[in-house]
């Protein structure tokens, strides 16, 4: 597995079985060193520079993408599916039975920390400055 994180996610990358871990703000196409069998996508990114990344995909794989506001790149030449992932707040949500990792693994979101609704503006403030170390819930509840 190879994870693509900013300095300060290197150490939780590697404990959660990261075999490479690279840096998200570098050339991510150039960094992978061996071909992927699942390119996933959580975060928001440049659509050229995702574009990019099918390249590190080996043939018949797949693209799997949260960040539905862009089209999820593939390359029908060489079999690589595009996946949008819609997600929802459902715990029975299964991992899309389409995806070769549907079959050796299963997903799991490290949550960092949860915030208050009421809170979402400072929670904004602190993803402007750069300054979350992972995922966030946001609770509408306390």
């Amino acid at each position: 597995m190879v994870a693509a994180v900013g300095a300060r996610g290197a150490d939780r990358a590697r404990a959660a079985g990261a075999d490479q871990v690279v840096d998200g703000t570098g050339d991510l196409a150039a960094a992978v060193t061996e071909p992927v069998d699942v390119l996933l996508n959580l975060a928001p990114i440049d659509p050229d520079a995702f574009a990019a990344l099918v390249a590190v995909v080996r043939d018949g794989g797949v693209v799997v993408s949260t960040t539905v506001w862009m089209p999820t790149p593939g390359d029908d030449a060489r079999g690589v599916r595009a996946v949008d992932l819609f997600v929802r707040s459902d715990a029975a949500q299964a991992w899309p039975s389409s995806s070769p990792a549907s079959t050796a693994a299963s997903l799991h979101v490290d949550v960092a920390e949860r915030v208050r609704l009421a809170d979402l503006p400072a929670l904004h403030a602190r993803a402007a400055a750069g300054d979350l170390p992972g995922k966030v819930v946001v609770t509408v509840a306390d």
